[in-house]
């Protein structure tokens, strides 16, 4: 069953960046569509970027356009995600999924990393 772990996360002063990462264990992520996610506390999660493996087509939440980058890596078993200009707005745990067409949901959700973005 594909798992994904997350990684990457930590703390990062307010206009500055991070890159973290996605990983499927022992699986290939070419074929499926993986999105980042974040969870702030006491809110929903929401939707942040997401891409298509096997071709690199990526789509972004206008709250991140222009400052986040989603990609993957050449052997496709990682997908990255490169914030730039963060705000505290962007603190969150973050959380990578991949796309079940058949159920029509984003699923197989790994433990997350936690982004704080503070002075």
């Amino acid at each position: 069953q594909l798992r994904l772990v997350e990684s990457g996360g930590g703390l990062v002063q307010p206009g500055g960046s991070l890159i973290v990462s996605c990983v499927a264990s022992g699986y290939t992520l070419d074929g499926y569509k993986v999105g980042w996610f974040r969870q702030a506390p006491g809110k929903e999660r929401e939707g942040v970027a997401y891409i298509s493996v096997y071709d690199g087509g990526a789509y972004y939440e206008d709250s991140v356009k222009g400052r986040f980058i989603i990609s993957r890596d050449h052997g496709k078993t990682t997908v990255f995600l490169q914030m730039n200009r963060l705000e505290p707005e962007d603190t969150g745990v973050y959380y990578c999924g991949v796309w079940n067409a058949g159920r029509q949901k984003y699923e197989s959700w790994g433990q997350g990393t936690q982004v704080t973005v503070s002075s």
